[in-house]
């Protein structure tokens, strides 16, 4: 029968009642120094057999190898956001320097297909706010008001007020890109507006894997943020 370990439920299974005694006392194998030379456990990569600490170093190598392989991550994905700060610094900047609603269009065209890599936009103008757009006359624009019987395809989206990235339904993709629709591989719709009070922008790739659905939407908020008050200030 199975004596309990002093200091030590004894309710305890003996293994658990060990387990806890070491992390109770962690100087117990420096005060029995044979104890640890007489351990021997198996080889995590084959059947040897290796002494207690052989085994921790190698424990430590494998927490090494995974803390090296998190923070290779993470500067990777430092990288990737000052990028993306970047390109967000020079669509502000292109915008700022835009004296008309045709030099916001133009900011605009040049900033998505150089920068983040559009195939295809559309703003998509829904407030009457924002009804002089149309007479720009641009394919990239459009001017529909938000009650018309076409937008209840993006009913949730509006809802929603929040940016979606990744592969949109159908009848979206058709209604924003026509015949060119079937060359979209990857689309994100940003509000405008306080809950897209204003419409939405459409950004399209042929790339499939450009605009995922895991992506941060934080930028994307940004963004929409900043076409909002572009477009807005250039209405009044």
């Amino acid at each position: 029968m199975n004596k309990p370990i002093r200091g030590v439920e004894s309710s305890l299974p003996a293994e658990e009642q060990v387990a806890e005694f070491l992390v109770a006392h962690p100087d117990f194998f420096e005060r029995h120094a044979s104890v640890l030379a007489r351990l021997r456990l198996p080889h995590q990569r084959g059947s040897a057999a290796v002494s207690l600490v052989e085994r921790q170093v190698l424990v430590l190598r494998e927490k090494h190898g995974s803390l090296e392989k998190k923070l290779h991550e993470l500067i990777e994905y430092g990288r990737a956001n000052d990028a993306i700060v970047d390109r967000v610094h020079r669509l502000t900047r292109r915008l700022l320097r835009a004296r008309d609603t045709a030099g916001v269009v133009a900011a605009l065209e040049t900033s998505l297909r150089e920068d983040f890599g559009a195939s295809r936009w559309v703003l998509l103008a829904t407030d009457p706010a924002l009804a002089r757009l149309a007479d720009l006359n641009n394919a990239h624009v459009r001017v529909v008001p938000r009650g018309s019987p076409e937008l209840r395809i993006f009913e949730t989206f509006f809802e929603s007020g929040r940016p979606r990235s990744g592969q949109i339904r159908d009848t979206q993709r058709d209604y924003l890109f026509g015949g060119e629709g079937s060359q979209v591989g990857s689309t994100v719709l940003v509000p405008l507006g306080e809950r897209a009070a204003l419409g939405l922008l459409a950004i399209a790739s042929h790339d499939t894997e450009r605009f995922l659905p895991t992506m941060s939407t934080d930028f994307l908020v940004r963004i929409g943020e900043i076409v909002t008050e572009a477009v807005s200030a250039r209405q009044a």
